[in-house]
């Protein structure tokens, strides 16, 4: 039995980063070994253990060949025999597949050391069209290493992937993989290469057609406002809307069923889902409430449902001004900080005014509503500037 650290660990400790997670493979050992020694089996699909102290993972070295389409169709093939490069050789990328021995000597059959040392995203072997998870997590690496080290993606990768697309394989990508693979890139350093990379290999119109004659309008702009989202660290949902709101901001009334449509296809959670419909469907609304009057903009809060769900709307408000900042020549880019904290103010006044004391002290419960809202609109009216001229 031998032990090596392979994967992200080395890859990352080589790249000078600090190593989040330890992946350990075992070659030339058995699961009932692996038990006796006290691992906890956890591999459902093949042989992985738990360290019973460090609770890190084992996998047992295995070869994979494909039986059918997709990206489950494999036949795992976990023992004893199994190599360490035979190992290597099923792995994504070269830069994925190098090994560290006990000693800390490497093992690098197939050039990773030296891809690294290039910035260079390269697939181990044909074996990596079988996977079409793989085209996503090439994009995901490219978002994530853009940025100090300019990885770019080896042009007969990029070849692979097209050839990939072009015969189908990444249709059988089920919907929640395909938004589990985006949603981790969107937290990446640089998302938007992700984005990018896909463009390039054909496959973001495969996997987001609702939005291929709109990226093809609007990729720009919305590149640059999920640069934005990113760079402000704001979460995932302000990330998505953002980048939706610039993809869509020539079709706000097409917008909610472009977002209702993708949503119920890739399974999107219910809160990320909101926002990105809200904002791309309210976004003009909220440019223009610069120069709207109380009532315009109590309106609006009130279409926003912000008395309600106030964090809701300090996220749309983010998604908001990442959307604005994309446009250098729009005639709000240096207002955008007034329209929101006009809004701010308002919601603010809004939640100020005491509804329950209001309500009690009404003879007609069919008339609170109405005597709650008149409270609100005349505090929004006592906090708010005049609309700027």
């Amino acid at each position: 039995m031998k032990i090596y650290r392979v994967g992200g660990a080395v890859r990352d400790q080589l790249l000078g980063l600090p190593v989040q997670d330890q992946d350990w493979l075992v070659v030339g050992a058995t699961p009932q070994q692996m038990l006796a020694l006290g691992f906890k089996p956890v591999g459902r699909d093949f042989p992985v253990f738990l360290h019973p102290k460090t609770h890190e993972e084992y996998a047992l070295a295995r070869t994979e060949r494909k039986r059918a389409p997709g990206y489950k169709g494999f036949e795992v093939h976990a023992s004893p025999e199994v190599t360490l490069e035979q190992d290597l050789a099923r792995r994504d990328l070269t830069i994925n597949a190098i090994a560290e021995d006990e000693t800390g000597q490497l093992i690098d059959p197939f050039g990773g050391q030296q891809d690294l040392q290039q910035r260079i995203l390269r697939h181990v072997g044909p074996a990596f069209e079988e996977d079409p998870v793989r085209l996503l997590r090439v994009a995901r690496f490219a978002a994530r290493f853009k940025h100090p080290f300019h990885f770019r993606v080896a042009p007969e990768t990029l070849q692979l992937m097209r050839h990939m697309v072009q015969h189908g394989e990444v249709d059988a990508l089920v919907p929640e993989r395909v938004w589990q693979e985006l949603a981790r890139g969107l937290w990446e350093a640089h998302p938007e290469e992700m984005f990018l990379v896909l463009d390039q290999c054909g496959a973001l119109e495969r996997l987001l057609p609702e939005l291929a004659p709109w990226w093809r309008l609007n990729a720009p702009a919305a590149l640059a406002s999920l640069a934005v989202a990113t760079a402000q660290g704001f979460p995932l949902d302000v990330r998505l809307s953002s980048w939706l709101c610039a993809l869509l901001q020539d079709a706000p009334q097409a917008g909610q069923p472009l977002i209702e449509s993708l949503s119920k296809r890739l399974r999107l959670p219910n809160e990320i889902a909101d926002l990105a419909r809200l904002t791309c469907e309210r976004c003009h609304e909220v440019t223009h409430s610069l120069q709207g009057d109380a009532e315009e903009i109590m309106t609006l809060l009130e279409r926003l449902d912000a008395i309600r769900r106030p964090a809701r709307f300090e996220n749309l408000l983010s998604a908001h001004a990442c959307y604005l900042s994309q446009d250098i020549h729009s005639p709000y880019i240096d207002q955008d900080q007034s329209i929101h904290a006009r809004l701010r103010l308002a919601l603010q006044a809004a939640l100020e005014i005491p509804a329950a004391e209001i309500a009690r002290a009404s003879p007609d419960p069919k008339e609170i509503p109405e005597r709650i809202r008149e409270a609100r609109l005349t505090a929004i009216r006592q906090q708010l500037p005049p609309p700027p001229s």
